[in-house]
């Protein structure tokens, strides 16, 4: 068995280690360039006003300059994953302390139409998505919050595997996101797409060639000024011949490199990732799936995208005034990647969406492995076929503190429902949202808080948080209404497990408990599966005329004047409500 907390803390030990050696080395790399450089200058001050000299010391001294220059990028690019490795490590330790503060909620997620999400805060703060979430793209995030709301119960098994293969991956995992999060980029997956299908080429094909031709006459001209057969002037001719050529085409190159400075990033960032994909070998059927489609191409896919990285990477140094003026002018560098981008559109933009979903793919499955990782006490379903939804032993929902968390067993079979009745803060919601959790992380092939569970996989829909909306002129009880409808249309497309918290609330007491009673009948007549949790006692009485339905209750107890709850799940109808004694301890009545 793993042991998460002893894992990270040696590899913030390790990766701390490594970085105090990278920041050793980058500061002598940082003399030697200034070394070199100087190097330069002195070449050129005591070769003046020999151009031999000054053109051999500029040219050697700069393709050296050059190397040092890749070499410190390199270190500091080392530099800057150790230090997410660290920041990685610290994260999860953090979790483990019980602070999730600094994990995205997923806020933007929050739909209270949705058939469960809402009702069992699967997203904002303090929410499942919050505690399980590690993306480190857009897209990734995306697809995580897809997986989580998908409510679908197909391919459990292999969800399962895939799981339990990625989970084993940690140092993979922390990989793949320290580089993705050494990026920082903005731009939609979806603009990008929409910029590489739509793209309209505008090179004209003798500018295609041009720049090859117009290099190859820029290094004889140099050559020829070096030997002195050639003035400078007429090389300077020569040059501005270049920037001309290069100005006919420069409205449409300056709209072509806005578009693509804002994808730079992405492409540097995700041919990264790729490669992390391609270079791991899985043994789960989905993962291998997934991973086929980056690698079943005759170049790798990672080669591909560097490609692009590289190209976008060059067009960008047209920003440095020094190189872009001399390279536009010598081998009319604007045009020439100009061409290399529309080349490369033209040639793989079919294949970048498909790539994109599995780096979004692999990203949420990473949060999911790191979950499963993090509770090796969890244990993964059972996948059963047989009329028997739910049985499993200590139950317990994943965000409740084990130290004070008490554990269910629970078993519910096939088209039977249970109502729970019990004192208020006696864990009945709690519990309602502990099943619905374990049914939707089950669902998912997610490992499930339980000591052992055995499952038939089903659909989920609730009512269970229902509030009026003054902007829809909508009270609270035709919004219950609303969901309640919701869930007996559902019932007429697919099997579902219904969990319901206190029904027809906004209506009085009497028309509460005939309405109640009416919906469960006819959920029952639906052959519908599920909870629902009340405190109308009365409703109780409906399994004397429907067997399918059973009564269980959580209990609270008054001890010396004091309130104790078990938490237990048991058999029977609650006795003891506490409402008036609560009223009484806190002094609002006598």
């Amino acid at each position: 068995m793993n042991k998460p907390k002893q894992f990270y803390r040696e590899q913030k030990s390790l990766h701390a280690i490594a970085l105090k050696k990278v920041k050793k080395q980058l500061a002598v790399s940082s003399t030697i360039r200034v070394l070199a450089f100087l190097t330069i200058v002195a070449g050129i001050y005591f070769g003046y006003p020999n151009t031999q000299i000054i053109i051999g010391s500029i040219v050697i001294g700069m393709a050296a300059f050059i190397f040092l220059v890749n070499r410190h990028l390199a270190l500091t690019n080392s530099k800057n994953k150790l230090e997410k490795l660290i920041q990685i490590n610290q994260l999860e330790l953090d979790v483990f302390d019980g602070d999730i503060s600094q994990l995205d909620p997923g806020k933007e997620f929050i739909d209270t139409s949705h058939p469960f999400s809402h009702d069992i805060d699967l997203f904002g703060q303090q929410s499942f998505f919050q505690y399980a979430n590690r993306t480190t793209t857009k897209a990734g995030k995306n697809t995580l919050s897809s997986i989580l709301t998908a409510n679908t119960i197909n391919d459990i098994p292999k969800k399962q595997e895939a799981i339990n293969n990625i989970s084993k991956l940690a140092a993979w995992r922390q990989q793949f996101g320290a580089i993705a999060s050494m990026v920082n980029v903005d731009i939609p997956v979806a603009v990008i797409k929409n910029w590489l299908h739509t793209y309209t080429p505008f090179v004209p094909k003798i500018m295609r060639v041009l720049p090859a031709v117009v290099s190859t006459i820029s290094v004889i001209m140099l050559i020829l000024l070096f030997l002195g057969t050639i003035t400078f002037n007429m090389f300077l001719l020569w040059f501005f011949i270049g920037l001309t050529i290069t100005g006919t085409q420069i409205k449409k190159i300056n709209a072509l490199y806005h578009k693509a400075n804002k994808v730079k990033d992405t492409f540097e960032q995700y041919y990264r990732l790729v490669d992390q994909i391609e270079t791991i070998d899985f043994e789960a059927t989905l993962l291998q799936e997934k991973q086929q489609l980056v690698c079943s191409e005759t170049e790798k896919a990672s080669l591909t995208l560097k490609q692009f990285a590289r190209i976008l990477n060059a067009f960008d140094q047209r920003n440095n005034m020094m190189f872009g003026v001399l390279a536009n002018g010598l081998i009319l560098w604007d045009i020439l990647q100009s061409y290399r981008i529309e080349q490369w559109i033209a040639k793989n933009h079919d294949k970048v969406a498909q790539w994109f979903e599995v780096i979004a793919f692999f990203d949420a499955y990473n949060s999911l492995g790191n979950f499963a990782f993090n509770h090796p006490n969890y244990i993964y379903p059972s996948i059963t076929s047989n009329n028997i939804i739910l049985t499993a032993k200590d139950l317990g929902h994943p965000m409740l503190n084990t130290q004070k968390r008490v554990d269910n067993d629970i078993t519910i079979n096939q088209e039977q429902f249970f109502i729970i009745t019990g004192a208020n803060m006696a864990g009945k919601s709690t519990f309602l949202r502990t099943v619905a959790l374990q049914i939707v992380m089950s669902n998912i092939g997610l490992p499930v808080c339980a000591a052992s569970c055995e499952y038939r996989p089903i659909k989920l829909i609730s009512s269970m948080r229902t509030s009026d909306s003054l902007r829809d002129d909508a009270s609270y009880f035709f919004s219950e209404l609303t969901q309640l409808k919701k869930i007996v249309d559902k019932l007429e497309e697919d099997e579902y497990f219904i969990i319901l918290d206190e029904i027809l609330k906004g209506t009085n007491s009497k028309d509460k408990a005939a309405g109640s009673r009416k919906f469960v009948e006819k959920l029952v007549l639906a052959k519908a599966t599920g909870i629902i949790a009340t405190h109308d006692l009365s409703l109780c009485e409906i399994t004397s005329a429907l067997p399918q339905v059973e009564n269980r209750f959580f209990d609270a107890q008054i001890i010396d004047d004091e309130l104790y709850f078990d938490y237990k799940f048991k058999d029977g109808i609650c006795q003891n409500m506490n409402a008036s004694f609560l009223l009484k301890k806190m002094g609002i009545v006598d």
